[in-house]
């Protein structure tokens, strides 16, 4: 696994909100380290093959982090051996058990699960209603026996309803009382710090608890880090809670997350899009770093710039240049990644006429611009700023490429290094 990428210059948030470190396995998560990002599987835990295969493309779309379900004893067992195929295969990435409801018998019951995970999330709503503290008790014990850390995590769907009902009926003898929606949100909020403080009592250290509260709406989301935030020095697990399927989810989450992460609020972020039938689990991923990669606080792939196209781009060539220069990076980007250090910054523009294009090509470490419609038909290439040569003919998307090629390795290539 790819050590995480570290905030390029010129980031779009100034200050990270301050945090402890907590360490999931060798992963560090907290305000003086890059935000974590992880995923999800949604395989049938007890199914150990099918689950190692997903985590594996996970971790090759670049998870982290990879959490599993633990939900009846059959899932408990099989998660040693879930970790153990995977570090035959050298995959070392920390996986989190997630628990609701029978998380303090299943830990108790199944050591080696128990020791085998890098953290536990625990719903503080889910476990238990008659033993509530006894089950929270158990599971903070078996974390300090086994020195893992936990995220508390609130959900909107799965709240505390004691609380709930307790901060609503002290709503409504309030003299000045607040919309439900408004005791809703801060049932969350407190939820979150209140559980905390109770893992903090059991023994449970401060360095090893991240919190997280989730609801599916985007502004009642930003409400709710944002209040969480201030309220305590924890790091932060961010995500709508269930984002939805395709653009929607896409669009929910980069609309949430993109407000808190310039604010400086957030570690680590998961996105938890409904797969559409027949697309791979590890779209969730991709949209994580594409939302920090966009912020630049993280690189993970280099980005290609290009046009939406007009009426003077009548030609589909700049269309079919864009994608034939991104799918090809792509492609190369696992050898790129291990043979070129710092490849992720690259940035190249492909642009479809001579109003934006040698100006965007110019701010690119190199770009194209093609000739728009009834322009000379001859495409200017700019690498560094500064214009290198004119590409002519049907040939001009293999000779870009080569071009592309070149300059990736006499920039980070081994002689293109400072001695």
């Amino acid at each position: 696994m790819s050590q995480p990428a570290g905030a390029p210059h010129g980031s779009a948030v100034e200050t990270r909100r301050q945090t402890p470190t907590v360490w999931v396995g060798k992963v560090s998560i907290g305000s003086s380290h890059p935000i974590v990002v992880q995923s999800m599987t949604n395989t049938p835990t007890a199914d150990i093959a099918a689950t190692v295969t997903q985590i594996k493309e996970l971790v090759a779309a670049g998870s982290e982090l990879v959490r599993i379900t633990v939900n009846d004893s059959d899932s408990a067992e099989a998660v040693p051996h879930i970790i153990d195929a995977l570090h035959k295969d050298g995959i070392d990435v920390p996986i989190v058990g997630d628990f609701h409801y029978n998380g303090h018998l299943l830990l108790t019951r199944h050591p080696a699960c128990a020791e085998a995970l890098a953290k536990y999330r625990i719903n503080p709503g889910n476990v238990g209603t008659t033993r509530r503290d006894d089950n929270f008790k158990m599971i903070i014990d078996q974390a300090l026996q086994h020195d893992k850390p936990v995220r508390i995590g609130v959900n909107w769907g799965s709240l505390d309803q004691q609380l709930a009902a307790s901060l609503m009926d002290e709503n409504a003898r309030s003299a000045n009382p607040q919309p439900a929606q408004t005791v809703m949100l801060e049932a969350i909020v407190q939820s979150a710090l209140r559980s905390a403080q109770a893992a903090v009592e059991l023994g449970m250290p401060e360095d090893k608890i991240i919190l997280s509260a989730k609801v599916s709406g985007v502004p009642d989301l930003i409400t709710v880090y944002r209040r969480l935030a201030a309220m305590c020095a924890y790091p932060l697990h961010l995500g709508l809670t269930e984002a939805g399927i395709g653009m929607k989810g896409m669009v929910s989450s980069t609309a949430a997350l993109a407000v808190l992460l310039c604010e400086g609020i957030g570690d680590t972020i998961r996105i938890s899009l409904t797969p559409a039938p027949g697309v791979s689990r590890t779209e969730e991923v991709l949209v994580a770093q594409q939302i920090l990669q966009s912020l630049e606080l993280r690189s993970f792939l280099p980005q290609v710039t290009s046009c939406p196209g007009c009426g003077r781009t009548t030609s589909t060539t700049f269309q079919q240049l864009a994608s034939e220069v991104q799918t090809y990076i792509w492609r190369r980007m696992p050898d790129w990644r291990n043979r070129y250090p710092g490849v992720a910054d690259l940035k190249v523009a492909v642009m479809g006429c001579v109003v934006n294009g040698p100006g965007e090509s110019r701010h690119a470490d190199i770009g194209i611009s093609l000739p728009g419609a009834a322009e000379e038909p001859s495409a200017p290439v700019y690498i560094d700023g500064r214009h290198a040569t004119t590409l002519r003919g049907e040939n001009i998307s293999a000779q870009f490429i080569a071009l592309v090629d070149d300059y990736v390795d006499k920039r980070w290539g081994k002689h293109g290094q400072p001695e």
